[in-house]
């Protein structure tokens, strides 16, 4: 009997992927929810380099919970099921957006709420991503894992793409109905998840002690040169480069678009990331594996220099979109190293040192972007961070050799 190559001959695997859309729409929505909220709030009593500031507080408080508890959320994939693990994850982030409209339909949100709202929806997809990360490899054959990958990031960039501009129109009708859609999709998201089937889970092997298996984990992408140069890439990239922070200040500010302006800029990059990932469903990256990581690094930080220069919504939305495809380059090949050269029985642990490196560059990407622009204007911190951004590429290339030597997934070898 043929083994069905695409994954979508998978049943579980097309629900976990729809299941993927609607939480990616429910997470998207309320992050442009909660910029503009924080932003708009800050610039009633403050100027905007103040303003910025408070809103890149934002990537702290979402960065904290999961550095405090990506030991925990990786062993929890490891020794649990991972099924269960992200149903519960899913009804945490959706407490988040239930509470907040909530708020928004009786006494009205303060930075403060919204900040606690921030964090634990951070904390709960700590718990999520690792989990949920993990389960295409028991759902598809190995060998079509990297193509599943490619497939699963087209899910998350159509949620990317439709979540910021659901939530930007949605905002401008009102907060509370912008938090409420977003609990809405989150909650589409958990039904479907009950839908997926028992799973086989390999039991995690060696020293049965919590502590001992937490720092498994973190050895093991130690000890790979692959897999650090890989990650601490795609991380260093996106803390220096990354733009999302600023987004709010430069639709309101730069190109005066509004919240309708700053959906079209959140979505812009995830447009880009869709054509990408749906071009590598079709054709995967089969040689070169690693050169091209840097090249789509170098790419991504022109991108963004361009950005920092246009003062007109169409040239930013273009730089946005070719920023989002480079980056795409970069994750799904960072990802399917991280699947494929990873033991089933570490691949929760992996998976949230990864998600914490990559978090890092997120969040915290979002704090020095909002100490850079209140240091340096929006422009300013935008430019630096994309010359950074293509300096980082060279750099890596001789300090990680093994990343431009890897010229294959298929030679690969899980340890």
């Amino acid at each position: 009997m043929t083994v069905p190559r695409h994954p979508f001959a998978y049943r579980d695997f097309r629900y976990l992927w729809t299941a993927r859309i609607c939480a990616m729409l429910g997470h998207s929505g309320l992050v442009v929810a909660l910029g503009w909220a924080i932003y708009d709030e800050a610039r009633l009593s403050m100027g905007i380099r103040a303003a910025a500031l408070r809103l890149g507080l934002i990537g702290l408080v979402q960065f904290l919970p999961i550095l405090l508890l990506s030991p925990v959320t990786g062993l929890a994939a490891d020794r649990f099921d991972r099924r269960k693990v992200v149903r519960f994850a899913l009804l945490g982030q959706w407490l988040c957006p239930a509470a907040l409209t909530l708020l928004a339909w009786g006494p009205g949100q303060s930075l403060y709420a919204l900040y606690l709202a921030a964090a634990l929806f951070s904390a709960a997809r700590a718990f999520y991503m690792p989990a949920m990360n993990a389960l295409p490899a028991a759902l598809v054959p190995r060998q079509t894992l990297p193509q599943a990958i490619a497939i699963s990031a087209i899910a998350g960039r159509i949620g990317g793409i439709s979540g910021p501009v659901l939530g930007g129109f949605a905002y401008a009708l009102g907060a509370v109905w912008a938090f409420a859609l977003c609990a809405a999709l989150l909650a589409v998201a958990i039904l479907l998840q009950l839908r997926i089937r028992p799973i086989v889970q390999r039991p995690i092997a060696g020293n049965s002690r919590a502590l001992a298996q937490m720092l498994d984990g973190f050895r093991y992408v130690m000890g790979n040169r692959l897999l650090l140069g890989a990650i601490s890439l795609d991380m260093f990239a996106v803390l220096l480069g990354g733009t999302n922070a600023l987004l709010p200040i430069f639709a309101r500010d730069v190109l005066h678009v509004g919240p309708e302006g700053l959906g079209a800029l959140r979505a812009a990059s995830s447009a880009g990331a869709l054509v990408m990932a749906s071009w590598l469903s079709w054709r995967p990256v089969h040689v070169n594996v690693g050169t091209k990581m840097l090249l789509a690094v170098a790419i991504y930080g022109i991108a963004t220099i361009g950005f920092g220069l246009s003062r007109a919504l169409p040239l930013s939305v273009l730089c946005l979109i070719i920023l989002g495809a480079a980056d795409m380059v970069s994750v799904y090949i960072r990802q399917s190293l991280v699947q494929i050269a990873t033991p089933d029985d570490r691949r929760g642990r992996v998976g949230a040192i990864s998600g914490l490196f990559i978090a890092g560059s997120n969040e915290l990407g979002e704090m020095e972007s909002g100490v850079a622009a209140a240091l340096l204007g929006p422009v300013g911190a935008v430019l630096l961070g994309g010359a950074g951004a293509i300096l980082l590429a060279g750099l890596w290339a001789r300090l990680f050799p093994e990343l431009p030597a890897a010229r294959r997934f298929e030679q690969v070898d899980p340890g």
